[in-house]
């Protein structure tokens, strides 16, 4: 039986303690008066314990999922607001409360690392929070922003040499990125149902219109929530990069691109699974994330992802390599953990 691997969950339950910080400290850039030390965040196990047990573990149970590849919270991340130096203490703290509640849970969640992005800076300032979340707390990838100024696109694509630096360190440690945005401070873009779809979409034409895969063959993406609007699309992203006289998408995009499962209705699923071949597919919910209510046509939450897939007309092999061995194969970290369990 496969273990069900969920590619994408974050922390989005920690201790109001974590939000209160960040509050001062954002009030703290206008005045350093104000500005709070990583120190003066105290939240204790049994507080983790609660955020946990009673949020996303229970969840798990419930709807049978086995293990979660946990980063912090994703609205939270904000790489807009303040400097680097902002961002490098905030990322920090978030990635240590992520791993401590892998220490406290370690047949359940695995770490996935932020970087403490800001706009306009180097992306190689991310490295000693990347190097540190991999080697000491067993990051198994890490979430990359690619327009960390919140909704107005100021980064160049990700396939200019800008983004090289992390590039180079994911191939050096072997671990995938999740091409994730954060809260968007653009009023014409909705953070979750416009920003993040937006992002997903614009990601996808960026990897298609260069040739990044060439410089980096073994780079890994997963692109989530589906792959935003690509796949719905895929015959216009098909044509598209015929007319940019590229290889085909199987050949150009697929060999490094994957797609996650947070698509919330089954035909969407359905829909997912028919133009994306299935080894490009990872099982993901995101719950309690963006889209948290009880879907009045089924009687499910809509982030009950697993429905999905059972229900799908995919064999029972097929739905292995959705649930647990793609993932295995496009996070080695993580595969390499689990043999070490003897899973």
């Amino acid at each position: 039986m496969s273990l069900i691997i969920d590619c994408h969950g974050h922390y989005t339950t920690a201790p109001k303690a974590l939000e209160d910080w960040r509050n001062r400290q954002i009030a703290g850039i206008q005045d350093p008066a104000l500005m709070p030390r990583a120190a003066d965040l105290r939240i204790s196990d049994d507080e983790l314990r609660e955020s946990i047990e009673t949020n996303q573990l229970r969840l798990m149970r419930q709807r049978g999922s086995d293990l979660t590849l946990f980063s912090p919270r994703a609205s939270f991340m904000a790489h807009h607001i303040g400097d680097f130096g902002v961002s490098s203490t905030w990322a920090a703290i978030c990635n240590e409360l992520v791993y401590r509640v892998s220490r406290l849970f370690p047949e359940h969640f695995v770490p996935v690392a932020m970087l403490p992005q800001s706009p306009g800076v180097d992306p190689a300032t991310c490295i000693p929070e990347l190097e540190r979340c991999v080697r000491e707390y067993g990051a198994v990838g890490i979430n990359l922003n690619p327009d960390p100024s919140g909704g107005h696109w100021t980064s160049p694509p990700l396939t200019d040499r800008h983004w090289y630096p992390i590039y180079e360190k994911m191939v050096e440690y072997d671990i995938p990125a999740m091409i994730h945005v954060s809260t968007s401070c653009n009023a014409c873009f909705h953070t979750t149902g416009a920003h993040y779809i937006n992002a997903d979409t614009t990601a996808v034409m960026q990897l298609i219109q260069g040739d990044l895969f060439k410089d980096f063959p073994t780079l890994r993406f997963i692109i989530p929530h589906g792959g935003g609007a690509a796949p719905y699309h895929w015959g216009r992203y098909r044509g598209l990069a015929q007319e940019l006289k590229k290889p085909l998408l199987a050949e150009h995009l697929l060999k490094n691109v994957f797609f996650d499962t947070c698509v919330y209705h089954q035909p969407g699923i359905d829909l997912l699974a028919r133009v994306i071949p299935v080894d490009n597919i990872l099982f993901a919910s995101e719950m309690i994330g963006a889209v948290r209510g009880i879907d009045p046509e089924t009687g499910f939450h809509y982030d009950d992802t697993r429905r999905y897939i059972e229900a799908s007309a995919l064999s029972p092999e097929e739905r292995h390599r959705i649930f647990e061995a793609n993932a295995r194969r496009v996070f080695p970290r993580l595969d390499a953990l689990l043999e070490a369990r003897g899973l």
